[in-house]
Order: C-alpha cells, then sequence, then structure tokens
C-alpha cells in the first residue's frame, strides 16, 4: 500500500481508540516560520490533551503519509519547495517524488482511506465570489460529497460566497450542521449573516449522525460540523468588512485570477487587520481541533 501510516496512528486505529486527522497547508503556507511550527505542535498537543491521537497528513519524497513525527513536521515547516497539495495532485506529486502540505480535499482522501473518521481544519474553500464570470470553486466540495468522514470547521472562508457555497453543498448532499449554533460561521467571524437547518450541542450528538450514516449507506459523503470561532476571539465585523472589501479591489485592480486570488486576500486581510485576522483564525483552528478529539473519543466510544 503507498499510504504510510504512522505506528502510533495505525495502532489508536486498529483498537478503535479516537484519532483525528490534521491538514498540514496551515504549517506550510498559512503561517510564517518559525510560528509555524510551533503552532503545529501545539494543535497535535490540543488533540492529545482530550485523549486522542492527532495524525498530522503530508506527502514527503512522494509518499503520503498519515501521522508525522516531529523531524517530518520539521520538513513541512521548514523545507523549501513544499508544495500546496488538493487531492488531483496527489498521484503527481507522488510520481514525481515530491513534498507537499496537504488541503482540506488531499487530507480528507488520505485519512478518509487510513480509517480515519474526523478531522479538523480552518475553513473549507468553496464557491467564489464571481461565480457565474469564472466558474471557480473549490475541489473541497465535489470531494466531501464523496469521502465519508467529519470535518470540524469553522464555516468557509468569508472572502468566499457563503450562501452559493451553502446551497451547492445542499446540491451534492453534504450534510451541514452548526455545533451550538443555528448560524453558518464565516471563519474569522462567528455569524457569516446565513443559517444553517440543523443544530448539534455536544460530541455524543455529532456521533449519533455518523452511526446514522452507517446505518442508512448510501453515498459516502461527509458530515460538516460548523464551529464558531467565540465572540470575544473573531475579527472585529467592521473591520472585516472594510478590509475585505478593499481586498477585492485591489485583487481586481491588479488581475489576480484563478488559485492565486485566495492567498491573496488572505495576506491583505492578515496585513490590513494588523495580524488580527490571524489571531482569529488561529482561535478557530484551536478550537475546532479540540471538537474534533472530543468528538472522535464520542465515535470510538461506539
Amino acid at each position: 500500500m503507498v499510504l504510510v501510516v504512522s505506528e502510533e496512528v495505525r495502532e489508536a486505529i486498529e483498537a478503535r481508540r479516537p484519532v483525528v486527522a490534521l491538514e498540514s497547508t496551515i504549517i506550510a503556507h498559512g503561517l510564517p516560520r518559525p510560528r509555524n511550527l510551533r503552532v503545529a505542535l501545539e494543535l497535535e498537543e490540543a488533540v492529545r490533551s482530550e485523549g486522542a491521537v492527532p495524525a498530522t497528513v503530508a506527502v514527503l519524497d512522494g509518499r503520503p503519509r498519515v501521522g508525522l513525527d516531529k523531524q517530518q513536521l520539521e520538513r513541512v515547516a521548514n523545507e523549501e519547495g513544499i508544495r500546496k497539495l488538493g487531492h488531483r495532485d496527489l498521484p503527481l506529486a507522488m510520481a514525481a517524488g515530491a513534498g507537499g502540505a496537504t488541503t482540506v480535499s488531499a487530507t480528507a482522501q488520505l485519512a478518509a482511506l487510513a480509517g480515519i473518521r474526523v478531522f479538523a481544519t480552518g475553513g473549507l474553500g468553496g464557491v467564489h465570489r464571481e461565480w457565474t464570470a469564472t466558474q471557480d470553486e473549490s475541489a473541497d466540495l465535489r470531494l466531501l460529497a464523496r469521502t465519508r468522514i467529519t470535518v470540524v470547521c469553522a464555516g468557509v472562508k468569508s472572502i468566499l460566497d457563503v450562501p452559493a457555497t451553502l446551497q451547492r453543498l445542499e446540491t451534492l448532499g453534504v450534510a451541514v450542521a452548526g455545533y451550538g449554533t443555528d448560524r453558518f460561521p464565516g471563519f474569522y467571524l462567528s455569524d457569516s449573516g446565513h443559517p444553517v437547518d440543523w443544530t448539534l450541542s455536544t460530541p455524543e450528538q455529532v456521533a449519533d449522525v455518523m452511526r446514522a450514516q452507517e446505518a442508512l449507506g448510501g453515498p459516502e459523503s461527509a458530515l460538516i460540523v460548523a464551529n464558531p470561532v467565540p465572540e470575544a476571539e473573531q475579527l472585529d465585523p467592521g473591520l472585516h468588512a472594510r478590509v475585505l472589501a478593499d481586498a477585492l479591489r485591489a485583487c481586481a485592480e491588479q488581475g489576480v485570477t484563478g488559485q492565486a486570488v485566495t492567498p491573496f486576500l488572505l495576506d491583505h486581510l492578515v496585513r490590513h487587520t494588523d495580524g488580527a485576522s490571524l489571531s482569529a483564525n488561529l482561535a478557530a483552528v484551536g478550537g475546532n481541533v479540540r471538537l474534533a478529539a472530543r468528538i472522535a473519543a464520542a465515535w470510538a466510544r461506539g
């Protein structure tokens, strides 16, 4: 099998102990050095503190890996040339012997292949603004429509078209529930301004939904648990609106298109909020990781 699962993660899966998959893009591409490695270690420790095993996912030397040791985490954090890999890139990276950090879609695919049912991330990708002109939609959505995994996230990135993304998830048959809220979170914001149809309030309730998915069979689609960043730690909504509007104008003026749009907008937000957007991002990820570990524990209890 081409997938390399660490001994710790493999033993936990075989023993039906809780495991949480973590993406590596935030390490390689989402944070400056050396903060990125510190955050990676802190997120893994947060999973452990809740009684679960962390399984950070990446590709190293062309080998997809689920569960990294400290030396491998250091490579992802510090090596030059670490690529950003979606699920479509995995066979190319493997054949080329390349190294890469996994996005939501690649992490979900590899985690599910390893037998992991719970995955924590920051925010999902989705339908981009001006979709009717660009047809730009994240690969996350279609992958989640055919992958049986529970994704704990802070909604979708607020730079996206949130209502269009929710509609797309509905069309694709991906279940979405707010955690402790009937509002869909907006990544940096506790409330994107849009409702969700279902609310779950405990890890046990989430695990019950996962078991119901198993009992029903049918399409192997994901469950999205939308966990809002606490209001006290969110980005100020007024500041967010102003800076995002400026970022969108700058994006249009500079002719930024395609895959370059998201990193351009996110970088603009970090720089023009004096790092407040990054703080909100990390608060969201930390909360998602801890909740995911509790959900994994509830799932493991069967």
